[in-house]
């Protein structure tokens, strides 16, 4: 199973590709250096199969890249942050 994530800059979100199909996403809104992530979905097809979680790793390890921090406002970035402390550093303080 080959992944590949990237940041669809025209559409405002991040994407996962398996194979070379769309499998999810994660949707968002720039705000200064901050990225607000507002929504993550997987296309039932590939659930149970950890891509979830590999679009959350990619998403957050492209947004460090850059020099940036997260809102996670979406329930499922916001959980996988909470079980991943190593990401923490990324969310913007209030």
């Amino acid at each position: 199973m080959s992944t590949e994530i990237t940041d669809n800059a025209e559409k405002s979100r991040y994407e996962i590709r398996v194979d070379g199909d769309l499998a999810g996403f994660v949707e968002y809104e720039r705000e200064g250096d901050a990225v607000v992530l507002i929504h993550t979905e997987v296309d039932p097809a590939f659930e149970g199969k950890g891509v979830g979680s590999s679009l959350a790793r990619g998403t957050l390890d492209d947004i460090r890249g850059k020099g940036g921090s997260v809102v996670p406002v979406c329930p499922f970035i916001k959980k996988w942050i909470g079980k991943h402390p190593d990401y923490q550093d990324l969310v913007a303080e209030s």
